[in-house]
């Protein structure tokens, strides 16, 4: 497959968004498709390694501007060009890179090979159902097929993967980090997981926990930061009560078996006290704020993966 004269009549693609969160790409995506015609390029295949998982995308515009990620960098460009091809000639279709592919020059680093759909936008119904759901903490899930050139709502599936002659694509909310605590270690916390992209309520203040438990959902961590365990009662008990995908207090495992007895003296049973992760974090003992934060958020992203998987 030689497409080097197509290409001299093609823009140049440029990337102009260095992001690889679902609902900013999806949300890229809607904005251009009000100036211009938009390709969503949709991993679908892996063999071997991969540095991105299925469903990741990237989307291009007719003009040649991209966004997203399939690998680590190394083919997004040759990605953008099937894309621009196929907004030149309307018509979906589907690309392999790497261990596989046609093309000889493109190797991943990882060794394996990848499968890209290629689906131009026709309607974006079903992204701005996507990102409200999103917006709203609730799973979705699209389906594509370039057989059909189709881009639909589906049910949400376990995984994203092929069903039929159909690739599911799930979507999930990002993570929200529910950091209570008056200490550097917490400010700590909430920085970091600033920095990487997660919703963030910082309760400095233990008085605001009136609607605590409306804002914990499966897709919620929720980082117990106090110095002192009778100041975390009301929010581990919000967490305790609701369904995180991630509880974890800081202390000792001498304090934590005083915080157990403390909560099931308050009516908690064991199996529900297991949830708690504590020493918190991945790695430790810690001896400095920034630290912590690492191994806090590692804990945190790994058990997310974990739930996930």
């Amino acid at each position: 497959m030689n497409h080097s004269l197509e290409y001299l009549k093609l823009p140049t693609p440029t990337r102009v968004l260095v992001a690889d969160d679902a609902a900013a790409l999806l949300e890229f995506a809607l904005v251009c498709h009000a100036e211009a015609r938009v390709a969503i390029a949709t991993l679908v295949e892996i063999r071997g390694g991969a540095a991105r998982a299925l469903g990741s995308h990237v989307v291009v515009t007719a003009d040649g501007r991209y966004a997203g990620y399939l690998s680590g960098g190394c083919v997004e460009a040759a990605v953008a060009f099937e894309a621009l091809l196929a907004i030149e000639a309307e018509k979906d279709r589907v690309v392999k890179f790497g261990d596989g592919s046609p093309f000889f020059d493109i190797v991943l680093p990882c060794g394996g090979g990848i499968t890209v759909a290629i689906h131009i936008l026709r309607k974006p119904d079903e992204i701005v159902h996507v990102l409200t759901c999103l917006e709203q903490r609730k799973t979705s899930a699209l389906k594509l097929s370039v057989e059909n050139q189709a881009l639909a709502a589906a049910a949400t599936p376990a995984a994203p993967g092929w069903i039929g002659h159909w690739f599911h694509i799930l979507y999930r909310p990002r993570i929200r980090t529910i950091i209570s605590g008056q200490s550097v270690e917490a400010r700590s916390v909430a920085k970091l997981a600033r920095g990487c992209g997660y919703d963030v309520v910082f309760m400095s203040d233990q008085d605001v926990i009136a609607d605590l438990t409306k804002l914990i959902d499966p897709f919620t961590a929720v980082v117990l930061l106090h110095h002192d365990v009778h100041q975390e009662q009301p929010v581990l008990q919000a967490a305790l009560r609701a369904k995180p995908f991630y509880i974890g207090a800081l202390g000792s495992s001498r304090t934590h078996q005083r915080r157990l007895e403390a909560r099931r003296k308050a009516g908690f049973r064991d199996e529900e006290l297991a949830r708690i992760k504590a020493p918190i974090g991945l790695f430790g003992p810690t001896r400095d704020s920034t630290s912590l934060a690492l191994s806090v958020l590692a804990e945190v992203a790994a058990t997310r993966l974990e739930v996930c998987r």
